[in-house]
């Protein structure tokens, strides 16, 4: 990869960090560009996660006056909160190139090798799902992370033998959902971590504001707010909401994003005033009325939905369990109080019954 972009702590563009994505799986083309599009590109205009800001800004400060690569990072929270966009930052701070790759990608050592060795100096490689490594891989980064070197086996069984390829310097910004799968080795390599929390709602409203500039439409105060309650603390879903009332007031409505656009627009998505969907209210709705509240195992719930467990206990479970609607016991799942409020129902006597 070539290195255009302007010496350590000189002034640069935006435009001058370069980004090469080696993989990214998953989302769809339009919705990616679409939040490409919103996502910030300094620290100064990322809003909410303000004590992880402020830590960031002072490993990045200290590492450009000095002039040399900032120490490893590590941001770890739930998806959707901006750890792929503060990795884009720390690279638009320091003024160098972003390599973006995950940790499914990573297959076998030699594909990290083959990253690492390509990196140019104070190069920034983003590793997404650091956590899904594989452990060859794990063990490779261990030593390109601390010793700025990875060893390049040559030959096979009793002849083979490792050549050490030193490194320029660089950082990796780790980003994991799932925190506790991180061997205590990589995770003691990171001379940074940051752990990123769910929004307040007045942090959201802020970050619906930005991006309705950012798409020319003009939002109403009060559609902000309707838009912010219904996107549980997630400034990801928020974007993705504001586009979909965009998209009614544009077709269905007379252009303007106020309250009757953005409530009628959710409605038409599915999206109740706690910010339940489809799939979180037929989980609920299910241990109510099929399983008289629980406790149900996960898999019995899941099938009562149509639903692969790790997608209930991955998608739907975390908000509900959040927001008091769910809780998790020893003996499986059970609907809380909140829940039967919510779906405007009546808990029965309890009565003991295990299901699955």
């Amino acid at each position: 990869m070539t290195d255009t972009t302007p010496a350590w702590g000189s002034p640069e563009d935006d435009d001058a960090v370069t980004t090469e994505r080696v993989v990214r799986p998953g989302a769809d083309d339009v919705e990616r560009a679409a939040e490409a599009a919103l996502r910030p590109r300094r620290l100064d205009e990322f809003v909410g996660q303000r004590v992880v800001r402020d830590q960031l800004s002072l490993v990045l400060e200290a590492a450009l006056g000095r002039g040399r690569a900032p120490d490893h990072v590590l941001l770890s929270g739930p998806p959707g909160l901006g750890k792929t966009t503060l990795a884009m930052i720390i690279a638009a701070e320091i003024g160098r190139p972003l390599r973006v790759t995950s940790g499914p990608a990573i297959q076998h050592a030699g594909d990290l090798a083959a990253v690492l060795s390509s990196l140019d100096e104070g190069e920034v490689l983003f590793l997404d799902e650091i956590h899904r490594l594989a452990r060859p891989a794990e063990e490779l980064l261990y030593v390109a992370m601390e010793d700025f070197r990875v060893d390049v086996v040559v030959g096979k069984g009793a002849g083979a033998s490792a050549i050490p390829l030193a490194l320029p310097p660089f950082t990796v910004v780790g980003a994991t959902t799932r925190a506790g799968l991180l061997p205590a080795p990589l995770r003691d390599r990171f001379g940074f971590t940051g752990h990123l929390d769910f929004y307040a709602t007045d942090e959201l409203e802020q970050v619906l504001v930005r991006s309705a500039g950012l798409l020319g439409v003009e939002l109403r105060a009060d559609a902000a707010a309707e838009i912010a309650t219904r996107s549980r603390g997630t400034p990801r879903i928020a974007n993705r909401l504001l586009r979909r009332v965009r998209d009614w007031a544009q077709v269905r409505g007379d252009g303007r994003l106020d309250l009757a656009a953005a409530r009628a627009a959710l409605e038409v998505y599915e999206v109740d005033a706690l910010g339940l969907d489809r799939l979180d209210r037929g989980v609920l709705r299910a241990l109510c009325t099929r399983f008289g509240g629980g406790p149900v195992g996960l898999t019995t719930l899941a099938v009562a939905v149509g639903e692969e467990p790790e997608t209930v206990e991955t998608v739907a479970e975390p908000f509900l369990v959040r927001e008091g609607l769910m809780g998790r016991t020893p003996r499986g799942r059970v609907a809380m109080p909140a829940a039967w409020e919510h779906l405007g129902l009546t808990p029965p006597a309890p009565s003991g019954t295990l299901f699955g």
